[in-house]
């Protein structure tokens, strides 16, 4: 076996991995407006995974599975994932949760039951009153920047003093 074609083994080997601690820490906790997000394995596609339909998925099945995604997703084959392809792979799996999460706020908003959801039927949620209220803290029916500020280093205080994307908040000693 070449340098290179180990070397390509071994990277794929990583990713296969990486991929199976994504599923296994898929989105979590409390989402943006207080609902329960996914828990762990909830996208895993069991029926999929379990190749020799036993009823069993082994970590062997997982591999291959995973080593199945990640050769498909290597568009150019040559058994390397370059930034286009991993970046290709993300964006598919985003859209995937953004067409759930469209599916859901339909079923949830849609009172007429025409699979749409219109401007009144959006307008008509609580949420954002609620919202507005709970950020009014001075309740004179207007959002000040300093409310505005406090309520976005309150979310970041339920975060841990992290950001919604992790990193530290701006302008904040989080020691």
């Amino acid at each position: 076996m070449t340098r290179t074609s180990k070397l390509a083994g071994l990277t794929l080997a990583t990713l296969a991995a990486a991929l199976v601690a994504s599923t296994a820490m898929a989105e979590r906790g409390p989402g943006r407006d207080g609902a329960q997000m996914r828990a762990p394995f909830a996208a895993f596609d069991f029926a999929a995974v379990d190749a020799n339909k036993d009823g069993k998925v082994t970590p062997e099945e997982i591999a291959a599975f995973r080593a199945a995604e990640i050769t498909a997703a290597d568009t150019d084959g040559d058994g390397l994932m370059s930034a286009e392809e991993l970046s290709a792979i993300h964006l598919q799996r985003m859209q995937g949760r953004a067409n759930d999460m469209a599916q859901k706020m339909i079923e949830r908003m849609d009172s007429d039951k025409d699979g749409k959801v219109s401007t009144a039927e959006m307008l008509a949620r609580n949420a954002p009153k609620t919202m507005f209220e709970r950020i009014d803290t001075d309740n004179d029916g207007a959002l000040s920047e300093a409310e505005i500020a406090a309520a976005k280093d309150r979310m970041a205080d339920r975060r841990g003093g992290k950001s919604r994307r992790g990193g530290e908040r701006r302008g904040h000693d989080n020691n």
